[in-house]
């Protein structure tokens, strides 16, 4: 799209050829005694202390799992345990070199790459900062209660014992865990040393980790971020999304100076050759050696190699070099890091898809046996001193498993003393201006921005001198998301926007329309078509620290990112027990004219979700103060828009728009016309279709209507509603989603439980046909009109003298549907 990037028909049709550089495969051939020069004695025999250390952790799971003790330790544990028994050394490879300030990112399988980072971190951190980072954590609950149990001789054993025992408690869903219990196994994290969220959902943190990525990019952090996953997730298209995503060619052509460059991200595939039971070379993958997907991104192709994981030296030498590229700004990078697990999927696992043999081979290489073996014969250490670090990691690990299998020592959260103990982490609720106090990078003043230009002599009422104000002249919807927009582009400097086509076409609603001209390519900027690395990315962001606001160009696009949307955003904050914040704001499109894939209101679907708040403004003022909230909030919220009534101005706040600031708390609810006969409640641009009945219930019938929009789905004040059927005894609710699953069939049923001595007759719903979509020809048959809201009422409510039915909402007619599905 940028005029900058001519596409010359001369050039693009010429002939030629794509040539590929040769990847390297296992290239690494060094001795111990090569390797003199990098590892002192100390760093060799510590590499292979943190394989032990692994290695025991892995085991004492396994024996937990299978056998339900460990050690003379008796623990029954029902979760889950994804090991990497026989990974160990590939995950100590990739931490040795890394700090505090390069963030990790793992998936179901990680408990070894927490550990190995957590490691390297504690090696590298002095006693003072480990004792600080400790203190702070949690209050110092889970340092409190190592010192209570053991008697360390030195700061670093204490906290290899704090970070083996926060893992271990919050593998075991206890309170002292690292997220109070409510991570588990697939989800544990710890931020001070850099280890950030692992992922339950295969391939999930591929995304995450490149909006990671996009966070120091965009605002110069230090580090790099490095993505685990495993083979088995190049199967899952988000993987892809990410690679691409991470590899745009606008990083290096398009954005400012100071910004440009590669993303600093390495995509790490710990390669253990299967996918659950599934064999991916040979089988269920077409890449023959992964390495070679790197070839099919980017003409650097990811400066993939295929390395060795079984040699932990190998992996420190390829990070190394390739974590200079990225610092250099020539990422990003991916790694095939050849591996195996001894162990099955899970424990459960039979291994019927492979044979004894095979697991034999490789154990025969064990890392833990070849490596010391190595260490002994160059004369590091004697082969004793590897049998007293086996011993001393095994005595560790069996003090902290029966610490941790203690419920008096390491208790499970108390739902009985607090049954609010993981509602009160659903949402964070706060409210920060910015998360950052540096000058926010524009190109120009706001005020020479023609977005603002545009905006600021517009009529902020639908009438101006008892007339209706011309639509060239009018405050409308899509000005009122455009004015809050820019404006928090000017106050938060970690504020970034991306989606399709939102920088030089200005979204495909205008809402962005002139700000191209003022907000930077690294703050603005064109997202490809991959709606799961656009949702995705954010969370990474916001994890970070940064806000970002981010745009699905059609709600039906929902379905694209369910994923990001449904596991990912809306979780996180929760699965952390609060540590981790989610300031992403999604701006979702409701269609219209477009057809069966492109009109669909999916508000019910993001309504069912736990932890996403939900918008959906239909006027001016609603939408102004809404995203306000919504851009100065910690939490996720999905915002529709009716693409129908983007031209609206403000027919119902008496004064319009104001030009100040403002908020409107997200969960209150718009009396948009008061009455006493009847309560009409509305979500999105059903409202205007209600205006006209309430007209004509008026004009016709002698009701006079009450009208309350729903801006807010969730969450939900009850109190105006609440107050409003009391007073008329009556509601009849519209929207243009699907009758079947409606969000305000909810409503309805609270209302009815909540007023049920008030109502004369139940609640009536009115949504769209639970159709397809059919052309925009057919609106009138498929959406709500003024008539059906007078045809509900007419047949479940209160009959009207001489009303002529246009549609039917008789029981017979209800039943009929259910019965059809339709």
């Amino acid at each position: 799209m940028p005029k900058s990037l001519y596409v010359d028909p001369a050039k693009t049709l010429a002939p030629g050829k794509i040539t590929f550089e040769d990847i390297p495969v296992n290239v690494y051939n060094k001795t111990i005694e090569d390797e003199k020069a990098n590892f002192s004695d100390a760093d060799f025999i510590r590499i292979f202390r943190d394989i032990a250390v692994l290695r025991e952790f892995e085991t004492m799971l396994s024996l937990v799992k299978t056998q339900g003790s460990y050690n003379g330790i008796n623990i029954e544990y029902p979760g889950p345990a994804h090991l990497s028994l026989g990974q160990e050394a590939a995950a100590v490879g990739e931490a040795y070199l890394l700090d505090i300030d390069d963030f990790i990112f793992g998936s179901h399988r990680s408990h070894s790459e927490i550990l190995a980072k957590s490691l390297s971190a504690i090696y590298k951190l002095s006693d003072d900062e480990l004792m600080k980072i400790m203190e702070s954590f949690k209050d110092g609950k889970v340092l409190r209660t190592v010192e209570k149990m053991s008697k360390p001789d030195s700061v670093k054993e204490l906290a290899i014992q704090f970070i083996l025992y926060g893992t271990l408690t919050e593998v075991f869903a206890r309170e002292n865990g690292l997220q109070n219990g409510m991570g588990g196994s697939m989800h544990a994290f710890f931020l001070p040393f850099g280890v950030y969220p692992n992922n339950a959902i295969v391939g999930g943190s591929a995304c995450i980790s490149t909006g990671a990525a996009l966070y120091k990019k965009c605002n110069k952090k230090k580090g790099i971020v490095v993505c685990n996953s495993g083979d088995g997730s190049l199967g899952c298209g988000p993987v892809w999304e990410a690679l691409n995503f991470a590899s745009m060619e606008q990083f290096t052509k398009l954005w400012e100076d100071g910004k440009n460059g590669g993303m600093p991200i390495i995509f790490n595939f710990f390669n253990n050759s299967y996918g659950m039971g599934g064999q991916t070379r040979g089988e269920t993958m077409a890449y023959d050696m992964l390495a070679r997907i790197g070839a099919g991104i980017s003409p650097t192709q990811l400066h993939a190699e295929r390395v060795n994981g079984f040699n932990p030296l190998a992996v420190i030498d390829v990070y190394r070099r390739k974590k200079q590229l990225v610092e250099n700004g020539e990422g990003p990078v991916l790694l095939d890091v050849l591996t195996y697990r001894f162990s099955g999927h899970s424990t459960s696992d039979q291994n019927a898809y492979r044979s004894k043999e095979e697991i034999d081979a490789w154990k025969e290489i064990d890392p833990i046996v070849t490596y010391r073996k190595a260490l002994t014969d160059a004369g590091i250490a004697p082969d004793a001193s590897f049998e007293d670090i086996l011993n001393e990691t095994k005595d560790r690990m069996t003090r902290i498993c029966s610490w941790a299998a203690d419920t008096e020592v390491s208790p499970y959260a108390d739902f009985d003393a607090d049954p609010y103990f993981v509602e009160k982490t659903m949402f964070s609720n706060q409210k920060v201006v910015k998360f950052d106090d540096r000058e926010p990078e524009a190109l120009t003043a706001k005020e020479d921005c023609p977005t603002y230009k545009k905006i600021k002599d517009k009529i902020r009422t639908a009438t101006f001198d008892g007339k209706p104000t011309p639509k060239l002249r009018m405050y409308n919807i899509r000005d009122a998301l455009s004015e809050t927009i820019l404006d928090k582009f000017y106050e938060d400097p970690t504020m970034i926007s991306y989606g399709e086509d939102v920088r030089d076409w200005g979204g495909a609603y205008a809402v962005y329309r002139g700000m191209s001209e003022s907000i930077p390519y690294s703050r603005l900027f064109n997202a490809p078509i991959s709606e799961s690395a656009i949702v995705s990315s954010g969370v990474g962001y916001a994890i970070c620290g940064g806000r970002a606001l981010i745009e699905i160009m059609y709600a039906d696009f929902i379905g694209r990112a369910g994923d990001e949307i449904f596991n990912q955003l809306s979780k996180w904050q929760s699965m952390s027990a609060g540590i981790l914040k989610m300031p992403v704001v999604v701006r979702v499109s409701v269609g219209s004219k477009y057809g069966a894939q492109h009109s669909q209101d999916w508000t019910s679907l993001c309504a069912h979700i736990p932890g996403l708040k939900v918008c959906f403004p239909a006027t001016p003022w609603e939408a102004k103060g809404l995203m306000r909230s919504a851009l100065n909030g910690t939490d996720p919220v999905i915002f529709f828009e009716s693409q129908r009534i983007y031209d609206k101005g403000e027919e119902f706040r008496e004064g319009g728009v104001p030009e100040e600031d403002y908020e409107i708390t997200i969960g209150d609810t718009n009396v948009v016309k008061t009455g006493d006969d009847i309560t009409i409640i509305t979500v999105g641009a059903t409202l205007y279709k209600a205006v006209d009945a309430a007209k004509e219930l008026s004009e016709k019938y002698g009701m006079n209507a009450e009208i309350i929009n729903l801006h807010s789905l969730v969450p939900l004040d009850y109190t105006k509603i609440v107050e409003s059927v009391k007073k008329t005894g009556k509601v009849v609710l519209a929207s243009d989603a699907c009758a079947r699953g409606s969000f305000l069939n909810d409503v309805a049923r609270n209302i009815t439980e909540l007023c049920f001595d008030y109502l004369d007759a139940p609640p009536a719903v009115v949504g769209a046909q639970n159709w397809i979509t059919p052309p925009h020809e057919f609106d009138a048959k498929f959406f709500p009109q003024a008539s059906w809201i007078l045809d509900a009422i007419n047949e479940k409510i209160i009959p009207l003298k001489g009303h002529v039915p246009t549609v039917s909402f008789t029981p017979v007619e209800q039943m009929r549907k259910a019965k059809l599905g339709v």
